[in-house]
């Protein structure tokens, strides 16, 4: 073989280096769906903005492949997506509540605590929301959720600490009612 020959079957082409997006989706979709309804709180949209972004991202797989994380760059369109679609969703929440919205099934108590606490997630400004259901969801560190917010580490340390100085207090409002 000389060096002009095409490769051969046994040369591994650099393609086959990179993860499918298949594989991707496979791997990162129940990461993905959990971060979507810890941050939008409703399953069915979750969903929607879980699939949404996974679209948007195999739409640019052949960039986001070969990134460093792309787990951080799906997880991104989720968050930033979660804002947007929180945004148009406060008129429907508006009309909802004017017109009455249903009672809540019957939850176990553990559920229901989980749920409040999501809830006061949800509450926080969408930023330190984000940075705390990466964290705590997603089990990610300072360094990978700055990485898939787009922000700095020193960024993320301040809106956590922030989070949990106000989850604390409004957490603390459950214990004491009880």
């Amino acid at each position: 073989m000389t060096a002009h020959d095409p490769p051969g079957p046994t040369d591994v082409p650099l393609v086959a280096r990179v993860e499918t997006f298949e594989a991707f989706y496979r791997r990162e979709y129940r990461q993905v769906l959990g971060l979507a309804a810890v941050l939008c709180g409703d399953l069915t949209t979750a969903e929607d903005l879980t699939q949404d972004a996974f679209a948007s991202t195999m739409q640019a797989w052949h960039r986001v492949a070969s990134m460093d994380n792309p787990g951080a760059w799906v997880r991104r369109i989720v968050a930033n997506r979660s804002i947007s679609r929180f945004r148009r969703g406060l008129v429907e929440l508006k009309a909802l509540t004017r017109m009455g919205a249903p009672a809540t099934v019957g939850l176990s108590l553990s559920s229901e605590i989980a749920l409040d606490v999501w809830r006061e997630v949800r509450r926080l400004p969408k930023r330190q929301a984000q940075v705390v259901a990466l964290t705590y969801l997603s089990d990610l560190s300072r360094l990978e959720v700055a990485e898939t917010l787009g922000c700095s580490e020193e960024t993320v340390k301040t809106h956590l600490d922030r989070a949990r100085q106000r989850l604390a207090v409004t957490l603390s409002e459950y214990g004491g009612s009880a």
